[in-house]
């Protein structure tokens, strides 16, 4: 019966109430979600039949692309055609994607030493709890469910408390596609007490959390004291990008520019740490600067804009606080670094230079506009100073030499490697991380994997021709 406010991030003031969910409320959906997996239609049905529902499920998604567009947008600071142009109809592709593979999932055939038979059976995990952030809901939503529904398990999703409007639209249109009661559950509310019941519970055979490092170390406790459930976890980054002599400048510019002040800076993956080659350290700066300064931070829904305010009111204090920081330490600031207007939580875009990586605004992640730009000699240097880091979810180089670009993306240490271009994502490209960005992988068949157990099934044969 409780209720919470979800904020408008251009003007800080309240949209509407929603539910504010509770161990009592995850309770409630964990046994929705056990009844329809141990005992509904969906785990037994075919998976050509769960791909039919969720290609519907899609169609609907497409069919009210403006409205969801337009709950992100309010509710995250993102931009209204950002969100209208990718990230909507990017969901709908992952459920096609993964709708297409439900019925292609298959066992092995084992060639077994002695007399037996043996095969692999590929079943679904059961019960798993998705705990999403607030930068991409709607993205982040179907890159959880996705892979889960075609596996045949059932889901109770915990969207962010500061983005939970698109989720509850999503459980709206599952319910009319078709897709059975108590297959995918919604429950709003707060991490430390709906997040928290989740990771704990002991009657969900899975979670999968994306989020910070230090929410994702509470959640494998949990899991692990709990029922010792699997867990995958995509956590923060503090990704490089390393930029050449030999780059084109314009088009790095370009590149290291849109891989670090996309959707305001709140992206895992953002190019933070730029390493630019000697050569053409000040010409690139220059380019860098002058964009940052050409950049229109507004209304998400103005066209014209390019950057929307940060997600909500403690993002923004923490953002500016490590721009203290960053002065605090030494480091020049180039350009930006202030708060724009009077109301709402918008940030100029912000880069320092004169960085090491020493500093904190180097080693931790801001998860904002802001960046920070390093000079470089050689590859060796660039790419122990890459690697010199607790992260290691992405990663970006530009260069035109062929052997540069090889030897350094077998060089660093992360989960993705963009070549000449960043953020370059795709519904069949693996993604996530290494060291304290976590493990697990989304998107992909790789994705699908993680939903589903592996049975052997022996049997003796007794007198068979064939060895």
């Amino acid at each position: 019966g409780k209720t919470f406010d979800t904020i408008d991030p251009r003007t800080g003031e309240v949209i509407t109430k929603v539910s504010l969910g509770d161990r009592e409320d995850v309770d409630l959906a964990v046994k929705a979600a056990r009844l329809a997996f141990d005992y509904g239609p969906w785990p037994r049905m075919s998976g050509s039949e769960r791909g039919r529902m969720m290609m519907k499920l899609a169609d609907l998604i497409e069919e009210n692309v403006e409205e969801i567009a337009a709950l992100d947008a309010v509710n995250g600071g993102k931009l209204f055609t950002l969100c209208k142009a990718i990230d909507i109809p990017g969901a709908a592709r992952t459920l096609r994607y993964y709708a297409g593979a439900a019925d292609k999932i298959h066992g092995t055939v084992l060639k077994m030493s002695k007399g037996l038979q043996g095969y692999t059976l590929r079943e679904p995990i059961g019960v798993v709890g998705s705990i999403i952030p607030w930068n991409f809901p709607t993205t982040m939503f179907f890159m959880k469910a996705a892979p889960a529904l075609a596996a045949g398990c059932t889901l109770v999703v915990k969207p962010a408390e500061q983005t939970p409007l698109s989720a509850l639209y999503y459980a709206h249109l599952a319910k009319l596609a078709g897709i059975p009661d108590g297959v995918l559950n919604v429950v709003n509310g707060f991490g430390e007490t709906a997040g928290a019941a989740i990771s704990a519970h002991m009657d969900i055979d899975k979670v999968t959390f994306t989020g910070s490092t230090e929410v994702g170390r509470k959640i494998m406790a949990a899991a692990a004291a709990s029922n010792l459930k699997p867990v995958s976890l995509e956590l923060g980054g503090k990704s490089p990008l390393l930029i050449f002599d030999d780059a084109d400048i314009d088009q790095a510019a370009d590149i290291a520019f849109r891989g670090m002040f996309y959707n305001k800076g709140e992206i895992c993956v953002a190019s933070s740490r730029v390493y630019v080659q000697e050569g053409i350290y000040e010409k690139l700066v220059k380019k860098l600067v002058e964009k940052a300064k050409a950049t229109v931070v507004g209304d998400p829904f103005d066209p014209q804009v390019n950057q929307g305010p940060q997600t909500d009111k403690k993002q923004f204090e923490k953002i500016l606080s490590y721009i203290e920081h960053g002065k605090r330490e030494g480091a020049t600031l180039l350009t930006g670094g202030k708060h724009v207007g009077q109301k709402g939580y918008y940030i100029e875009p912000t880069i320092f230079t004169d960085v090491n990586e020493d500093m904190i605004i180097t080693k931790e992640e801001i998860f904002g506009p802001v960046m920070s730009l390093m000079k470089f000699k050689t590859m060796e240097e660039a790419i122990k100073r890459a690697n010199n880091t607790t992260y290691g979810l992405a990663s970006g180089i530009i260069t035109k030499n062929l052997n540069v670009a090889n030897t350094v993306s077998r060089s660093i240490r992360a989960g993705v490697v963009w070549i000449n271009c960043y953020t370059a994502f795709d519904v069949d490209c693996p993604y996530g991380g290494y060291k304290m960005s976590g493990f697990g992988r989304d998107f992909g068949l790789d994705a699908l994997n993680q939903y589903l157990q592996i049975k052997s099934v022996v049997t003796p044969i007794h007198d068979s021709p064939w060895h």
